[in-house]
Formats: C-alpha cells, structure tokens, sequence
C-alpha cells in the first residue's frame, strides 16, 4: 500500500511548525533559566541585606559577642541565628530539624550558602567580627516557595504564550504559503487546459525577475517545444498522406486496368514494370520518412565516406539518365568523412538529384569538398534554373517551386521541404544559391 504524500502546502506549513516550535522552545527554555538564576540571586541578596541587619544590632560586652539590637523574630519569614562559637544566641521560636541541622553546619563554617530543598529554605551564614577576630556567626533563611511559585507561573505562562504563538505561526503560514502557492497552482491549471485544448496560449511574463516569472517563462518555453512537436507531425502526416498518394494511386490504377479488361502479354508486362516502378517509388518514400526520423535522432557517432553515399544515391538515376541522354558527374576530394549515417546521408541526396535529373537539359554534377570543419556537397544543373523569389519559399511544406522557365516539370519525391529537415537533424542545413546557368543546390553536413 502506497503511503499517502502530503501536498507540497502541507510540507511547507509543517516545515515552518516545526522550526517555529524549535525556535520557541529554545527561547521559552532559555527564559525560564535566566529568570530562575534571577530569582535565586535575588533571594540571596535579600538574605544578605537581612545578615546585614543583623551584624549592624550587634555589640560586644567584656570582649564578648553580644545581641543590643534583638531581631524581629515575630515578623513573617523572619529566619535569623546568632551564635557566638556554637552558643545559640538567639533563633526563631519554632524551627524545622532539617533547617536546625542546616544553620549548625553554616555557624561551624563561619560562612556560605547552602539550600534545603526538603524545607524549599536558602540560608546564608555571614561571620560577625571586631577587627581581624570572628566573634561569631550570622545566620540568616528564607523560604523559596514565593520564588519557585513566581517561576512555576513564568513557565506556565511562557508555555501557553509559547502554543498561541505557534497556532499564530501556523495560521500566518497557512495564508502566506497558500496566496504564495495561488499563483503556481493557476499556472498549472493553465498548462494543462491549454495542453489539451490550445497550445499557442502563452503566458508571456515577460523577463524572469523572480521565481514565478522564471516558472511562467519555462512554462512557456514547454508549451512552444510542445506545440512546435504538434506542429512537425502534422506537417509530416500531411506529407505522408501527400507523397503516399501519388504512387498508390498509380499503384491501384494499373491494377484496375490489369483486372478490367484483358491484354496481351506484352501489356501486362508493361503494366507489372510500371507497378514495380511506383512501388519502387513508395519504397523510396519511405525510406526517406524513416530516414529523416533517424536524423531527428542524429547524436554524431556515426561516420561514412562522402563520395561512396553520393555514389549510391546517383546509381539509381544513371541508366535514365543515359537514356535521355544525359550525363551525372560525382567529383569529390579524396578521404572526405561526414559525421551523418551513410544511409540519411544518401536519403538527402537523392531527392536534389531527382530534382536536377528532372530539370536539367544535358549535365548534373554532383562537386563535394571540404570547407571549415564541414563537407560541402553541390548539386548543379543545366536546367531552366530557380526564380529568385522561390529560393527560400520552396523549402516549405506543400510548395512546388516555380522553374524560371514556368514550365510544369511533375515531381513526385518528398522534396525540398524534408530535405532539409533531414539536413538540420544531421547538423547541416541545405540552401539554394546563386546560378548564372540552371540551379545550384548546397547540403552542408559536419565533418568528422
């Protein structure tokens, strides 16, 4: 069984309970002592201002220690001894045993303080003297229960004090932390509505000054990577379903004339070659779709040679380019190696070359080099060239470029569009440059 988890709110308000109740106990403990050391010294100078009574009534006669002034021995908590040696001048009418044996033991001393905590007494014996000789002894008591009453009460008092404060700490938490926690706790509602329903909702707080503003500013940040992941699948169902459509369509076409009336054997083999041709197509399609998922995932560990990549995504094109008549040339410095799969490599490739092989009249060349840590591979042709408005607007999803030429040339790879898609998945980008003659396409990849 799963442990109930308290909410963050309930964590941070027994957090501050428990510091505040640390805190308090400390301060309640650290009176209590301070007021009891007090109350102690003040019993003992009311013991030593009563010994100082008492010495001053004091005389001697025939060199002898002698009572001139008697004590108030009626008055209340009137505690007071004479002794000269260990005779008993005078003492209180009625005196605890426990006290007696207490104040015998002080007047041997001559001197000092001593407690009986049976009787709750402090006494303090003070030495009575004529010049450097001790005539005999003071000894003067106090009962402690007016004092240890005054610190009974301190405690009590500082101890419900102590609890009201903490309930007072607790309330105050409560509110603080919950109006604190208001703004977070609508944030988040926020998120999770606009993630379900309308994810180019922002919350725009603007530079992060504070932790809310930060938490509103990574919130944002989520919603546009999310929104921006939305945005990539559609665009790649909508091409998917584009380019699937082309070749299935002409897929089930030949097999609807196939099956609708009959032919020679000479027609139908025709007709099984332009099948196999159209799913080669779809083929090629997928391959490249699967391709630019793996070039999403592109952490630059793999490695292949730029020229035997551009040499297999050329082969497909040469036998139909030798029978229209038209020559595909691959140059390529020696030992050049790209940081990018062999296969997405290729997958690149092949669509500018099914671009230029469409376009151009009589060449393509196909020129790789290296340029600042990157390999640089430059597909040209002869052809009508690119409209230097659509340099840009053909790279996005859906659009057919407009040849300089105006003509409709047809088209059936996933172009452009995924071409470079699968070029920044690979850390490179594809650009179209300035031509005087046809067009010029550069695919910049890494180098390893």
């Amino acid at each position: 069984m799963t442990p109930h988890r308290l909410s963050l709110r309930s964590r941070l308000v027994v957090g501050a309970l428990a510091s505040g109740a640390i805190a308090l106990a400390v301060m309640i403990t650290a009176f209590n002592l301070v007021l009891d050391a007090r109350l102690r010294t003040d019993a003992d100078n009311v013991l030593r201002e009563r010994a100082s009574t008492a010495l001053r009534g004091l005389g001697t006669v025939d060199g002898r220690l002698s009572v001139i002034e008697a004590p108030d021995l009626g008055a209340v908590d009137a505690q007071t001894w004479i002794f000269a040696g260990e005779r008993v001048l005078e003492q209180p009418a009625r005196v605890d045993p426990r006290n007696q044996q207490a104040v015998l033991r002080l007047a041997r001393a001559g001197r000092g303080l001593a407690t009986v905590d049976a009787t709750d007494t402090r006494l303090l014996a003070a030495p009575a003297r004529e010049g450097a000789r001790r005539l005999g002894t003071v000894v003067v008591g106090t009962s402690l229960s007016p004092y240890e009453s005054t610190a009974s009460s301190a405690l009590l008092g500082s101890v419900i004090l102590g609890l009201v404060m903490l309930a007072a700490i607790g309330a105050l938490s409560l509110w603080l932390i919950t109006h604190a926690l208001a703004p977070v706790a609508k944030m988040t509602a926020q998120a999770a509505d606009w993630g379900e329903h309308d994810l180019s909702r922002r919350f725009f707080a603007g530079r992060p000054h504070d932790e809310l503003s930060t938490l509103a500013s990574v919130f944002d940040g989520l919603l546009a990577r999310l929104a921006g992941s939305l945005r990539r699948e559609q665009r790649l169902t909508a091409e998917i379903s584009h380019e699937l459509r082309t070749p299935l369509a002409k897929i089930l076409a030949e097999a609807e004339l196939a099956v609708g009336r009959q032919r020679r054997p000479q027609e139908y083999r025709a007709s099984l070659q332009l099948v196999t041709r159209h799913a080669q197509e779809l083929l090629r399609v997928l391959e490249t779709l699967l391709a630019s998922a793996r070039a999403g995932e592109n952490d630059g560990a793999h490695t292949s040679d730029a020229k035997a990549s551009a040499e297999r995504a050329a082969a497909p094109l040469r036998e139909r380019l030798e029978a229209e008549g038209k020559v595909l040339d691959v140059l390529c410095q020696p030992s050049q190696k790209v940081a990018v799969d062999g296969d997405v490599m290729e997958r690149i490739l092949s669509p500018l070359l099914e671009n230029a092989a469409r376009f151009a009249r009589e060449q393509i060349v196909l020129e790789i080099r290296a340029l600042d840590g990157e390999v640089i591979f430059e597909v040209r042709d002869d052809g009508p060239g690119i409209d230097p408005d659509e340099r840009e607007r053909i790279f996005e999803p859906g659009r057919r470029g407009v040849p300089a030429d105006g003509a409709n040339h047809g088209g059936a790879g996933l172009g452009l569009p995924l071409v470079r898609r699968l070029a920044r998945g690979a850390g490179g980008d594809v650009e179209a440059r300035d031509s005087d003659h046809g067009a010029t396409f550069a695919v910049r990849l890494p180098a390893r």
